[in-house]
């Protein structure tokens, strides 16, 4: 299972990419432990400074914008 946290104030890019996450993950039949992180302190130590941050297994992938479908199922599949 993948522990993957999106990071960010909640606004429509973060939310955008939690569910495409989610939807591509149950498409590819991935088992996930998605959490969404709004703490502002929590965000910065993980040094990301533009949201949604996305990070997978303990490791920043993504940051700023929201990820194209081809990115998320190279980060599930790694």
């Amino acid at each position: 299972m993948k522990k993957i946290l999106v990071l960010g104030s909640g606004c429509r890019n973060c939310e955008t990419t939690a569910r495409l996450i989610e939807e591509t993950a149950r498409e590819l039949g991935v088992d996930i432990d998605l959490q969404k992180i709004t703490d502002v302190a929590e965000i910065m130590r993980y040094g990301v400074m533009s949201t949604p941050g996305v990070v997978v297994d303990g490791q920043v992938v993504h940051a700023g914008g929201v990820p194209d479908r081809q990115a998320i199922e190279g980060w599930l599949a790694a």
